[in-house]
């Protein structure tokens, strides 16, 4: 099992004859990934990589013969918000905006016509999700190959502002045998479409999921978040927390940017320690090395390092 993808989910390309969308369709394909249309204004008739272009996110649809399931969606930052808003008003319910530099008040936009509507956000500014070996939406893990080579099945769902780092944390597990569920990459701006708690309860609902594990560094409120829904729902998953950056609490580093552009740091409560201390309130293990989150997510679960 898995969350939010399985063999049969179906999800187009918008602005699919760009350059990294050609890319990025032809590792999705390679994957094994169900990509059933492509959308780029104006060139309707065309293929990329043997997949049908369309002017329309509605022709796509048609053409399909029933609902799609999801979109990646790559346009520019200027046009991103029509293009997330067509998609969701042509039934698709799962976006993976991997976009960068949206104007905050589009992204603010698109996640309200989202909860409007059912329809779930990834990112911006992220790599998408992926279930090794079944189905990746994005450019996350890269090449297929190398995809294979870092996602193995097992019973770890992965969380991660960083795309880069969704893929070291997910090969660190599989190394160690243990393997990942679902990984997504949520992104790392002030406004997303799905935190951490927001995708905790599809976690929770999947059988085959039996810890987490998430990165972490100074700034932003979503750790309380999740520290908050973790204690208020009584969840049954371990979660382990890999924390970048703790150094930024140095007096030294005070005042200095680090990180993501949502890793804002507003106060004390935002600080690597604090955020550390919450976390471990809430039964949240965090280590601070890569190499010790295989260790930490056996011995959560009670299996032998």
């Amino acid at each position: 099992m898995s969350i939010l993808l399985n063999r049969d989910t179906t999800f187009i390309v918008q602005g699919i004859t760009g350059r990294e969308a050609v890319n990025l369709t032809r590792e999705c394909l390679d994957y094994g990934s169900k990509v059933v249309g492509g959308v780029t204004p104006g060139r309707k008739g065309r293929e990329v990589h043997g997949v049908p272009v369309f002017d329309t996110v509605a022709q796509a649809v048609e053409n399909h013969g029933g609902p799609i399931d999801g979109s990646v969606v790559t346009v520019p930052p200027a046009f991103t918000k029509d293009a997330v808003f067509e998609a969701i008003l042509n039934g698709i319910k799962l976006i993976v905006i991997v976009t960068e530099r949206i104007p905050r008040r589009d992204v603010a936009q698109m996640v309200e016509l989202a909860n409007m509507e059912g329809a779930r956000i990834i990112g911006p500014n992220c790599l998408g999700l992926i279930v090794p070996d079944v189905c990746k939406m994005g450019g996350i893990g890269g090449p297929a190959k190398d995809a294979a080579k870092a996602y193995a099945p097992g019973p770890v769902g992965v969380m991660s502002r960083s795309g880069g780092m969704t893929t070291e944390i997910s090969s660190s597990l599989t190394q160690a045998g243990l393997g990942v569920s679902t990984a997504v990459s949520i992104g790392g701006d002030a406004i997303i479409g799905s935190a951490y708690a927001e995708l905790m309860p599809y976690f929770e609902a999947d059988e085959e999921t039996k810890a987490i594990v998430i990165y972490t560094e100074p700034g932003g409120r979503m750790e309380a978040q999740l520290s908050e829904w973790v204690a208020a729902n009584d969840s049954r998953l371990p979660i382990v927390a890999f924390m970048a950056g703790k150094f930024m609490d140095d007096e030294e580093m005070k005042g200095m940017s680090f990180g993501h552009a949502g890793t804002i740091v507003e106060g004390k409560e935002d600080t690597a320690t604090e955020k550390i201390a919450r976390l471990e309130a809430a039964g949240i293990r965090v280590v601070e090395r890569i190499d010790e989150i295989p260790d930490a997510v056996k011995e959560k679960l009670g299996v032998a390092a």
